[in-house]
């Protein structure tokens, strides 16, 4: 895994073009440091982890009303330190910086939506700012006030990113989920953190069929009794309406957008430059945003919820903001006019993440739909017309197009094309190779983990260095992420152990919700080692200074004591033509473990003893003895979160007997049923 091979490299010209390679040089000029590369810059950034957040501060310019005269207070404790104490921002005002009226940016290009039917649609950064204007005015109108909830039960569609906006503006928190979740899933999410308005489409549409939405929403209403609106966007046009008490609550998304209409048309027109020059000095057509302290709660996101009801966990808008622009500035090369796209819903964090690059200038590019609808080739249509610079994904999805056979390299015009983004899970080293062989030769694949939890990543990409299969490219900057032994000492490189992070930084969440002393907050990242954040990943530390990633620590093997990431089966495993998905678990077994592995196979196939020996011998060639599964049971079906990772947990505890607890925070929970009381796995 640590050859000198390298999958992609950047040329010299390209690298010192980079943000990254921009960023470290005016470091060493304003600062008469000597950082000659990005291992030393990334050493600099946690040794002077508050000189390095003022810095990319500046280097992002951030708006805010002061950004205080203190950086970082406690900064020993984790949890307990608190960022820019003194500062005054608003998250909001950063995303939509030069597109108020009379602003020079207003022409240019916010967000294009893309469905599965019709035209893609677009908004300017003028008219994104006017229906901002409009919908902060209704929300304020509602009552609703700073620290009040908004919630959003929507596609991935532009009144999402306005309604969440909106709610910034003014100090409100924002929550979503994505709505193929049923009314037992919104409820344990929505009714935990109590919203007083309700954003909701009439129903979504998925692999050609529709949904209605409003049944869901008209049985949720009255499980939340602060509700005060519910907004209803037409999307699909069903002709549905809300039932019962949420009929009384009803507003129509356009009726919040009325009073502001012929502004946003004008904020869209540059032949109306003098009406727009004459509006800028009327503070009744700017966005009055609320400055607010650094940590004020921004958003309430929700854990899978795979074990019990989800964690509700409070993020900051200064912390969110801060990392999101360092990871697309400097991690990922976002700029000014750029298309960056990730497929994701508003039920995962990665929407959140994608909507921040607003604040670099770029065009936000939403889907919404099924990627495999018709076919393959959906999301690289979308980046062919669209011009996409950056193509986010997830690693099923590019292992899918692999199986698929899709080389749109061949197929597609991806001139424009400068990156690729994977997360979700590991992405394995077939799938780095398939990207160079079918998708292009000269992208920065990057790999990139993090999660919910942080709203951020620990590891990602770095368009300044070279890709290794396989590989994580690095350590995200002002994150001092380690690798610890049980002992809860640093291992040596290439072991593999826990991936912690040993000091503050900004995205740390403020609490979770309702957690009134802190202890469910304490107790899920630093009840392992003391003072120290654990995240969960079993990994390793790589000798070009990446990391590999072999799965999550609560679901580590561990036949005849010896640990063993899932990864490291699945990457041996998923390189089988005929298996499309796998799940691998450790059964309790006459006084010890055994390693079990579940395949899906295509269409049409069997799993028969020829197969399974092939299986077997190939993971023995290429790993150990120990990873070898002692059973191999072929399914249908693979349980998964909405937003696509498989749950290991949950079939373990289906296989020993066990309830799992919230099948609804499960995308097919049926899928569990075939995994009860399996013949295979008694004897």
């Amino acid at each position: 895994m640590n050859s000198d091979a390298y999958s992609w490299k950047p040329s010299a010209e390209r690298a010192a073009a980079t943000q990254m390679e921009d960023f470290r040089r005016h470091l060493n000029r304003t600062l008469s440091l000597d950082l000659p590369d990005y291992a030393a810059l990334h050493a600099w950034s946690v040794r002077e982890a508050e000189t390095f957040w003022c810095e990319v501060w500046d280097y992002a310019g951030i708006v805010a009303q002061t950004r205080g005269s203190r950086v970082l207070d406690n900064p020993e404790a984790m949890p307990g330190a608190r960022w820019f104490p003194g500062a005054r921002l608003n998250f909001a005002e950063n995303l939509l910086r030069d597109s108020a009226p009379g602003d020079t940016g207003v022409d240019t290009l916010a967000i294009r939506f893309q469905g599965e039917q019709g035209d893609p649609r677009d908004l300017s950064r003028g008219q994104l700012y006017g229906q901002v204007r409009a919908v902060a005015r209704a929300l304020r109108s509602a009552g609703v006030q700073a620290g009040d909830r908004v919630a959003g039960f929507l596609p991935n569609i532009p009144e999402a990113v306005v309604a969440m906006l909106a709610s910034s503006s003014i100090g409100a928190v924002w929550s979503s989920c994505s709505p193929d979740f049923g009314i037992n899933g919104v409820r344990d999410r929505f009714g935990q953190i109590e919203p007083r308005v309700l954003f909701t489409a009439d129903g979504y549409r998925y692999a050609g069929r529709q949904h209605d939405s409003l049944a869901v929403v008209s049985e949720l209403a009255g499980s939340l009794p602060d509700l005060r609106a519910i907004v209803i966007v037409p999307f699909i046009d069903s002709g549905s309406r809300l039932t019962g008490e949420a009929a009384g609550l009803a507003v129509p998304y356009g009726r919040w957008l009325e009073e502001d209409a012929s502004i946003v048309a004008e904020a869209a027109s540059a032949a109306a430059a003098d009406a727009l020059e004459s509006a800028a000095h009327s503070s009744e057509e700017l966005i009055d945003f609320a400055p607010l302290p650094f940590d004020h709660p921004l958003y309430i996101m929700f854990s899978s919820g795979t074990t019990g009801k989800p964690k509700c966990i409070v993020h900051g808008a200064g912390g969110t903001l801060l990392q999101h622009v360092k990871e697309h500035l400097l991690h990922t090369d976002v700029r000014a006019g750029d298309r960056l796209f990730f497929f994701t819903t508003c039920g995962w964090m990665m929407w959140n993440w994608l909507v921040s690059a607003l604040a670099t200038r770029a065009t936000v590019l939403l889907f919404d739909g099924s990627p495999f609808h018709p076919d393959g080739n959906t999301l690289f249509d979308y980046a062919q017309s669209a011009g996409m610079t950056h193509f986010g994904t997830s690693a099923k999805f590019i292992d899918a197009c692999n199986k698929a056979g899709l080389s749109p390299r061949h197929t597609h015009d991806l001139t424009e094309l400068r990156s690729m983004l994977s997360t979700g899970s590991p992405l394995v080293p077939e799938s780095f190779d398939y990207v160079y062989e079918h998708v292009s030769t000269d992208i920065c694949l990057s790999s990139m983990s993090g999660g919910t939890d942080i709203l951020s990543c620990f590891a990602l990409g770095n368009p300044a260095m070279a890709v290794y299969r396989g590989e994580l490219q690095c350590r995200g900057l002002g994150m001092d992420v380690q690798v610890y032994g049980d002992d809860g000492k640093p291992v040596a490189v290439g072991e593999k152990g826990e991936l912690v992070c040993v000091r503050p930084f900004p995205s740390m969440p403020i609490g979770f919700f309702g957690d009134d002393d802190g202890s469910r907050y304490h107790a899920a990242y630093f009840d392992r080692f003391e003072n120290i954040w654990c995240h969960g990943d079993y990994v390793a530390e790589t000798t070009t200074g990446g990391l590999v990633i072999y799965g999550r620590s609560d679901a580590v093997l561990n036949p005849g004591g010896v640990r063993i990431g899932t990864a490291e089966i699945y990457r041996q495993v998923e390189s089988f033509d005929e298996i499309v998905e796998s799940l691998v678990i450790g059964q309790q077994w006459q006084g010890d473990v055994r390693v079990v592995l579940f395949v899906c196979l295509r269409e049409g196939l069997q799993l028969d003893d020829a197969l399974r020996e092939r299986i077997k011998l190939h993971i023995r060639q290429q790993t150990t003895p120990r990873h070898v599964p002692a059973r191999i049971v072929q399914v249908t079906d693979i349980p998964r979160t909405r937003s696509g990772k498989i749950v290991e947990l949950a079939v373990r505890k289906v296989v020993h007997g066990q309830q799992v607890d919230n099948i609804e925070a499960l995308a097919n929970p049926q899928a569990l049923a075939l995994f009860e009381n399996l013949p295979e796995l008694t004897e």
